[in-house]
Order: C-alpha cells, then sequence, then structure tokens
C-alpha cells in the first residue's frame, strides 16, 4: 500500500498543511526541519509528501532516482503548449465529444484525474464539470486550477477557460444516481485509470505515481451503465488503443489513434 505524509517548507503555509493532515489523516512534516532524525525517518517511511509550496501544491516522490513533482499547472507547461497548439476542433477529443462551431456541450467528467482533458474542452468553449473522488488527486486538481485563476487575472482567455469548470469532490456513482433529468449533461465523459501494461517501462514515472495512489476503477463498468442512462446526447469513454471495450459493451464507434482510442456511444443526434 502507497504511503504518503503531508509537507511545507514555508511558515506561511503551516496552516493550510496542518489542516490537510487533520482532514487526510496523515502524518506532518515541516521540511525545513528535515536534516532532524525525526523528520529524515518520517520521509523515510513514506513513499510521497503531499508538498505545499509556494509554487503550489505538488505530489513529492521520498524514493531516489524517480519522477520530478507532480504538479498540475494549467497556465505553462503542456497545457498551456496543447491549448495552444494543440489543433481545436480537430483534435480527437473534440470529435469524439462533438464539439463543433455550434455545439459547446456541458460536459461531465467522471473521472477528472490531472484535468487536462477537462480543461482542453474548456479552452474550446465547453462547459465541465468534474468530478474526483481520490482526496490526494482532488487537492492537486483544485490548487491547479486555484493558480490558474490566479494567473488569469493578467490572462483574460485563461480567466474564461477556468470559469467553464466545477470541480466537485465525491464518489461518481453517487452522483449520477442523484442526477435528476433536468440536470443531466449534454456528454459525460469516462476515462478510467488505465489497465496495467505488461512492459511497465513503457508507462511514464509520475503516471506510475498516480496509478499507485489511486488504483485501479474496479466500478469503471458501472459507471458506464449508469452514465448511459444520465447523457443526454452521448457517452465518451478513453481507452488505451489496444484494451478491450469497457464493460465488453460495443460502442457506436470509436475513433483511433496511435495510443488512445475514444469508443462513442450515442445515444441522440447531436444539434446542429
Amino acid at each position: 500500500m502507497t504511503s504518503i505524509n503531508i509537507s511545507y517548507s514555508n511558515a506561511q503555509l503551516r496552516c493550510l498543511a496542518e489542516s490537510a493532515s487533520l482532514q487526510l489523516g496523515l502524518p506532518l512534516i515541516n521540511i525545513d526541519n528535515a536534516d532532524k532524525p525525526d523528520s529524515q525517518n518520517s520521509l523515510k517511511s513514506t513513499d510521497y509528501s503531499l508538498h505545499f509550496s509556494l509554487d503550489g501544491l505538488s505530489l513529492v516522490s521520498n524514493t531516489k532516482n524517480s519522477h520530478g513533482a507532480i504538479r498540475c499547472d494549467f497556465a505553462a507547461g503542456p497545457n498551456r503548449h496543447r491549448r495552444n497548439f494543440g489543433g481545436g476542433n480537430g483534435q480527437m477529443i473534440a470529435k469524439a465529444v462533438g464539439v463543433s462551431g455550434k455545439f459547446y456541450p456541458l460536459v461531465l467528467d467522471l473521472t477528472a484525474g490531472m484535468g487536462a482533458d477537462s480543461f482542453i474542452l474548456a479552452s474550446l468553449g465547453c462547459r465541465l464539470k468534474l468530478l474526483e473522488r481520490n482526496p490526494i488527486v482532488y487537492r492537486l486538481l483544485q490548487d491547479g486550477l486555484s493558480r490558474a485563476a490566479t494567473a488569469g487575472r493578467d490572462e483574460p482567455a485563461l480567466a474564461e477557460i477556468i470559469d467553464r469548470i466545477k470541480l466537485l469532490e465525491g464518489d461518481s456513482s453517487t452522483h449520477l444516481k442523484g442526477l435528476q433529468a433536468i440536470d443531466y449533461p449534454d456528454i459525460i465523459y469516462l476515462d478510467p485509470m488505465f489497465p496495467t501494461r505488461k512492459k511497465s517501462a513503457q508507462v511514464k514515472k509520475d503516471m506510475q505515481a498516480l496509478h499507485s495512489i489511486v488504483g485501479a476503477d474496479e466500478d469503471a463498468d458501472i459507471l458506464l451503465e449508469k452514465a448511459l442512462s444520465k447523457a443526454k446526447y452521448r457517452v465518451v469513454v478513453k481507452r488505451p488503443a489496444y484494451s478491450e471495450f469497457l464493460a465488453n459493451t460495443k460502442p457506436s464507434y470509436s475513433l483511433e489513434g496511435k495510443s488512445t482510442r475514444y469508443d462513442i456511444f450515442a445515444l441522440q443526434k447531436i444539434p446542429k
């Protein structure tokens, strides 16, 4: 089982770190005192630290020769590059969801993760409601959205994108069960944790880290069944290109790339 502690490196962040420690029931370490025996032992005894710093919240490995810090960043890096140069409505995910110059759907993302796909859809004009049940991943995503909102004060285009995103912490199955017809989303998006590949070297170390924390989405089959009764126009399932259909349920059609496949379950025609 993956072990995690809460850490911080600035006195200004102590209250936030203490609050997270209490809420999550995880041990708290002040990195400024990392040279002390008690802190060293606490770091060595855990796999990861959920670390509070002035640069934002990150997941840091306590194992040598591992990956760098994992952090949600929507204002820079790969997310910004893909927003600016990803191909707009020509991207597979846009086609799968049905985005067009006349259709900007409300999308319910049942497995938000680090939010990359939802951010792209929001950048294309869609409204997004994100659900994440893992408390560690939820906090990383929440922090990333918060920092992006702050950066948006100087970048109106980014601010508009973040305004289209609403993040909720909770179980997707429970959320779907409580949805009334008037609240059904146009599109439901489901991207369960990919199956572990036989050759683990093919998977990036940061994704291995998230997989070890989140685990397998054992209820993905059930989520698909429920989603099909709650979406207005379609359910979109993201899968590895090599994998079987989720719940062994054949979609209406699929869009397939080199490594990723989108299975589209069409429920009714998208408005033109």
